[in-house]
Parts: C-alpha cells; sequence; structure tokens
C-alpha cells in the first residue's frame, strides 16, 4: 500500500513532469516566439482571411530565423507590456512585436542586434499644424503614448521639462481616435504607429521634427545568450543577402535609414539611441522606491476618490433597484431584473470600453467620469442583490405587526425593515467595497491611472514586479484594512443586544 504522502509527490511528480516534457521536447524543433497580436499590423496580427494564423513583418522575421534556426516557428500571445517579464521566465524562445532597444531592457535581458530603426513622431489635429511643432509648445497640454515604451521615457522626461501631462494607453489605436475626438492634443510615437493613426484618423498630422530615434530588437531570458550570438548571425546574413530588405520592402517600411543601420551593424559599429536619456539604465532598489513612490501615492489617492465616489453611487442605485423589486409593479420588476442580469452577466471591462470609446460619437464622458459610472452601474447591481435578500429576510412578523400598529409602508421601511436590512447587508457590502477598490484597476484601460497602473508602468520601466508589487500591496493594504476595521466595528454596533 503507498503511504498518502508517497503518493501526492507522485502526483505532483506526474502534474510536473507532463507540463514540463512538452515545453523541453519542442525546445529542439520549435523556435516559440513571443508577440501581441493587438499590437495589429504591420507588426502581429491576425490574418483577416485566416484569423487562426498570424501576419506581419515581425512574423515573416520570426519565420525566417526558424528556418535558418531549422526550426518551426510557433506564435506564443503576450500583452506588449509583459513581453519582458514573459522572455525573463522564459515563456518564449523569442520576443518580437516591435519591442524597442532600451539599455534598461540590455541590462536584464538577451537582447538581439538591432533589425529596424525608427522615429518618434509627433501627430497633432490638421487644425493645430502651426501650434504644436515641438513638445515645448504642448505646455499644460495632454499628451497620449504608450506605456513602457521610448515614446513614454521622452514625454516623462518632457511632462517634468515643459509640464504636459502624459496619458497613457493599454494599445496604440484608441490614441489617435481620441486625438481624432479632441480628448487629448497630441501623440507620441514611433513614425511606424503614427503613420497608420493618421491613415486611419482623418484630420489627423504628423509633425516632420524628429523627436528621437529608436531601434527594433528581439528579446530572450539572460541566459540564452548562444541562442541570441546564432539569431544575431541570422539576422546579419539576412542584412548582407536582402532577405530583411524583401520583407521590410513588402510591408512597405524601407526607407533611406535602414540601409545606413545595417551598414553600422555589419561594419560591428555601436548602435545609440537618441535621445540617449530615453530608456537609461534601471536604477536601484533604494533609487526607484524613492522615485517612484510619490506617483504611486498619488495614483493610490486617486485610487481610493474613485473607488469610495464609485460605491456611493453603487450604494445609492442599489437600494432604490432593491426597493423597486420588492415594492414595485411587475413591469418594474422585470425592468430593474433585466437590469442586474445584464449588469452582471457582461464583463466590467466591456461596460467601461462601451462608455468611454463606444459613446464617443453621441458624449464624450471624462475618463475619470466614465470610470466612475462605469463602476458605479456595475456594483449597483450586485449591491441591489444583498439589499433586497435582506429586505426579504426580515421576518414577517414584524412587517405585520408594524401593519397592525398603522405604520405605512414607507414607514415601516425606515423604522422597521431598513433598519435591520442594513444590519443584515453591513458585510456583504464591506466586501463589495474591497472588490471595487481591487477592481478599480480595469479603469486604466480608460487612461486613468490608478494604482495598478503606475505600478505596471513603475515595473516596466525598472523590469521587476517584486519592489513595484510589494509598494502596491501595501498601499492596498493601507487603503482596505482600515475600511474592514471600521465596518466591523459599525456592525458589532448594531448587532441586537
Amino acid at each position: 500500500m503507498i503511504h498518502p504522502q508517497r503518493a501526492a509527490i507522485l502526483l505532483i511528480a506526474l502534474i510536473v513532469a507532463l507540463c514540463v516534457s512538452p515545453i523541453a521536447a519542442q525546445s529542439d524543433t520549435e523556435l516559440r516566439w513571443g508577440g501581441d497580436a493587438e499590437g495589429g499590423a504591420p507588426f502581429v496580427e491576425a490574418d483577416p482571411r485566416d484569423p487562426s494564423r498570424v501576419v506581419g513583418f515581425d512574423v515573416e522575421i520570426a519565420e525566417l530565423l526558424a528556418s535558418a534556426l531549422g526550426r518551426v516557428p510557433r506564435f506564443v500571445q503576450v500583452p506588449f507590456t509583459s513581453l519582458d517579464a514573459s522572455a525573463a521566465r522564459g515563456d518564449f524562445d523569442l520576443g518580437l512585436s516591435g519591442i524597442e532597444d532600451s539599455p534598461a531592457r540590455r541590462a536584464r535581458l538577451a537582447v538581439t542586434t538591432p533589425y529596424h530603426e525608427f522615429r518618434e513622431i509627433l501627430t497633432i489635429r490638421q487644425a493645430d499644424r502651426d501650434r504644436f511643432r515641438t513638445l515645448a509648445e504642448l505646455r499644460g497640454r495632454r499628451v497620449a503614448t504608450l506605456g513602457a515604451t521610448l515614446a513614454y521615457d521622452l514625454l516623462v522626461s518632457a511632462q517634468a521639462e515643459h509640464g504636459l501631462a502624459v496619458v497613457t494607453y493599454e494599445d496604440d489605436v484608441h490614441p489617435y481616435s481620441d486625438l481624432a475626438l479632441g480628448r487629448v492634443d497630441a501623440v507620441v510615437l514611433d513614425d511606424v504607429l503614427a503613420e497608420r493613426g493618421v491613415r486611419r484618423n482623418a484630420g489627423l498630422v504628423n509633425q516632420d521634427t524628429d523627436l528621437g530615434v529608436g531601434y527594433y530588437v528581439g528579446v530572450l531570458a539572460p541566459g540564452q545568450t548562444v541562442l541570441r550570438d546564432r539569431i544575431d548571425d541570422i539576422l546579419r546574413q539576412a542584412m548582407r543577402d536582402g532577405r530583411l530588405e524583401a520583407i521590410f520592402r513588402r510591408w512597405d517600411m524601407w526607407d533611406e535609414d535602414q540601409p545606413r543601420l545595417y551598414a553600422r551593424v555589419l561594419a560591428g559599429e555601436s548602435i545609440e539611441m537618441v535621445p540617449a536619456a530615453a530608456g537609461s539604465a534601471s536604477p536601484g532598489a533604494w533609487e526607484a522606491v524613492r522615485r517612484y513612490l510619490p506617483a504611486l501615492v498619488r495614483a493610490a489617492v486617486i485610487t481610493l476618490i474613485l473607488s469610495c465616489a464609485a460605491m456611493t453611487l453603487a450604494v445609492f442605485i442599489g437600494v432604490l433597484i432593491a426597493s423597486g423589486r420588492v415594492y414595485g409593479t411587475r413591469p418594474l420588476q422585470a425592468v430593474l431584473t433585466g437590469y442586474v442580469e445584464v449588469m452582471r452577466g457582461t464583463p466590467l471591462l466591456l461596460q467601461l470600453f462601451v462608455l468611454y470609446f463606444g459613446l464617443a460619437s453621441v458624449v464624450q464622458l471624462p475618463a475619470f467620469v466614465a470610470a466612475l459610472i462605469g463602476l458605479g452601474l456595475n456594483y449597483a447591481a450586485y449591491e441591489s442583490e444583498i439589499y433586497r435578500s435582506a429586505l426579504q429576510a426580515v421576518p414577517q412578523g414584524q412587517l405585520d405587526a408594524a401593519r397592525t400598529l398603522g405604520f405605512t409602508d414607507r414607514q415601516t421601511l425606515a423604522l422597521v425593515r431598513g433598519p435591520q436590512a442594513f444590519r443584515l447587508a453591513l458585510a456583504p457590502m464591506t466586501n463589495d467595497f474591497v472588490a471595487l477598490l481591487k477592481d478599480s484597476s480595469l479603469v486604466s484601460v480608460i487612461t486613468v491611472v490608478e494604482l495598478t497602473k503606475q505600478t505596471s508602468i513603475f515595473a516596466a520601466n525598472i523590469g521587476s514586479w517584486v519592489v513595484p508589487g510589494a509598494l502596491c500591496a501595501a498601499l492596498y493594504l493601507a487603503m482596505s484594512l482600515p475600511l474592514a476595521r471600521l465596518a466591523r466595528r459599525i456592525e458589532k454596533g448594531w448587532q441586537p443586544q
């Protein structure tokens, strides 16, 4: 008879073997490369003719590398901002998705030789062509970009120097659509994205002024230097024989900058980024804390204000919905039930997208207002169920006694049913508020820089989640624990003696 402890160990070992062995077996036959298909063409996107496969210049570069290595390419979908962390973990062999070279990235990963040069471009509305030609002229204005990019680093420096406001997005589509709508005053991103943004949005133009130069590279785990060197050799050979040029010409990305870059790479010259300040080396742990803690505290304040305001809205609407479902007519009950089921049955993320982006052509809500309304309406559905069940949990005998004493329905609710229902609902209400505090992290998709978003920016900039994650967790606990303690005191005070 096998001892239970030994059986458990054998089971764990079997699970680990099943999970790890396929990866190990594939490592010699496949080139697993990571990218983000949400970024779209010309980098990586789902093929419109066959969504099961991806296309783009990085896809073709991965195929070129895999063929030269004698492997089969296999795409691994990874969010853009998580590519560095996934590469370090070894989730794939090579990351390719418009990844920008930087000293900080080279300090923590094995980085390939640059294979494409790009320029940072300022995009503005046609009407502002003569007003905004440089970052200095955007003082006090909102300028959009992607997080974890050289453009973001460039704008952070400009924020201190010129006083502009940096607005970060999760994707490269909505910065340009929001610029066309007037939600932001400019966008700074690389010329590849800028050209695509102008083509997609009438009324936008790119300024001629170059804000900086950068390079696309591939990234590997720190220990994969042997594979990195083999990839570098393949890239250099593809530069010599024109295969890389052919790929970029197919995607209309070949210009006069690329031959100069290839000549420098083949000559063994050091490739320096311009401006040098962008993407500077990662600071030490204590220096990082000193540098980023004020921004995290400000983001925590935004999180707390947003959560308190949204919960207040949710409680108010939830009480109305619960009262309508308990006391209202059948048609009203049906409508309110439908609202509750729709809000609980669809993702909060989708609701935020609809409020902020979907309704933009009808009403342009400020990001904070859209976040407040979205969280409030969503949690109102959950709160209403708590209050409805609490109202129905009050014994019927007490309600009958109140009617016998001549109380109206309103008096019964205010003096008998309501106070008892509140005591029953207090604990789940507190739990919902803590959940809302954490769910507020979703509003970063509509450009609200709350605590989790600021933490992800912090982590992306220093290349580690250890210190940022610990600080973020401490700030969330500092906000939620006092609330839970207060709720317990109130609940204890309302308990029957």
